[in-house]
């Protein structure tokens, strides 16, 4: 860098942007990078606190803030990510989602980016359900210029990892439910599950096939089941009997159907009956009877990945517990809380 005075810069081009507070009080980009200094900007400089500009003059392995910051954000993200070819601002790009959908984070490859030295990438968390244009990662080089070699580093990490970042859109599943309990069957008491289950999955966009009831026989469930296969069901939904009573069969059924069962019961509340099993391509969800009082269960916390086409095993649960405790707040902001981010 060469240190020269402001007086003496004019026809010397600027290498980085210079802010400002504008007549509002706001910090804003008063001159752009490759500005070539003018006489009637020395006042401007001044008021905006520059007595001196620096003009660099780049060694072969250096890159400027700007140029690395968009060759990182060419390759760490997929085509439903936007914003990577903006121009940046003081180094920094801003991504947001470029379609409805599940943002979804390579953890471990954020992290080794993070570690490469002078890149700062954050995000919003992963499995975070987004709309098109929200915001979802800040990229940024912290020093105005960075050696190459740490360049190329995070963006062959970036490549090895492809996508670092990415909006897997929700796919239209073809979805019936299957409401169980003999009380609900006979007349006995009104059900409450199928309005709260149609607005959950109309959000994803799902082809309803239908709302099945089901008394506490297990054959007739296992029809519903089959009903609901031979209509090409991708989802198939229980409610009701998913308690650990004798006559509450709800469990049973999905194993009997054949399923390969991945989680019987969850480490998060409300929702701990939470039950999903596979049955060849077609996905089998217990709803948990806290679904019928609680605004947000751990169904709700996982529904958006298989509408997304994310395979959930078994492992995928262990880690629920540490943030799976929802405290009921006056005001609900989930998503936008601790609540299952694992």
């Amino acid at each position: 860098m060469k240190k020269i005075r402001v007086e003496d810069a004019v026809g010397e081009t600027l290498c980085h942007d210079m802010t400002g507070l504008d007549k509002n009080g706001k910090k804003s980009v008063r001159f752009r990078r490759g500005h070539v200094i003018r006489e009637e900007d020395i006042p401007e400089l001044l008021k905006i606190g520059k007595s001196h500009i620096f003009v660099w003059e780049p060694e072969a392995d250096e890159v400027h803030e700007d140029d690395a910051a968009l060759a990182l954000a060419a390759v760490i993200c997929s085509e439903t990510v936007a914003g990577h070819d903006d121009k940046p601002s003081e180094g920094k790009i801003t991504l947001t989602a470029g379609v409805d959908g599940l943002f979804v984070v390579n953890s471990e490859a954020l992290r080794e980016i993070n570690r490469v030295g002078d890149y700062t990438v954050a995000t919003v968390p992963s499995y975070t359900t987004v709309k098109k244009g929200d915001k979802l990662c800040g990229l940024r080089i912290v020093p105005l210029v960075t050696k190459r070699e740490r360049v190329e580093r995070a963006v062959a990490i970036a490549k090895e990892n492809s996508p670092v970042l990415t909006v897997l859109p929700f796919k239209p599943m073809k979805c019936g439910v299957i409401i169980t309990g003999s009380e609900v069957y006979y007349g006995r008491i009104q059900d409450k599950f199928e309005p709260i289950m149609r607005e959950k999955l109309s959000a994803f966009g799902a082809e309803l096939l239908g709302f099945t009831k089901c008394p506490d026989e297990l054959e007739k469930i296992l029809d519903a089941i089959r009903h609901y296969r031979s209509l090409g069901a991708e989802l198939i939904l229980l409610t009701g009997g998913m308690s650990v009573d004798p006559d509450d069969l709800t469990p049973t059924a999905m194993r009997e159907s054949g399923a390969v069962m991945i989680t019987q019961g969850v480490p998060m509340q409300p929702g701990n009956m939470l039950t999903i099993a596979k049955l060849e391509e077609t996905v089998l969800i217990g709803v948990p009877g806290a679904s019928m009082h609680s605004r947000v269960t751990s169904l709700d916390v996982f529904l958006p990945r298989i509408f997304a086409g994310l395979d959930i095993t078994k492992e995928d649960f262990s880690s629920y517990g540490e943030g799976g405790l929802c405290l009921f707040c006056a005001e609900c902001t989930y998503p936008r809380c601790y609540f299952g981010r694992a």
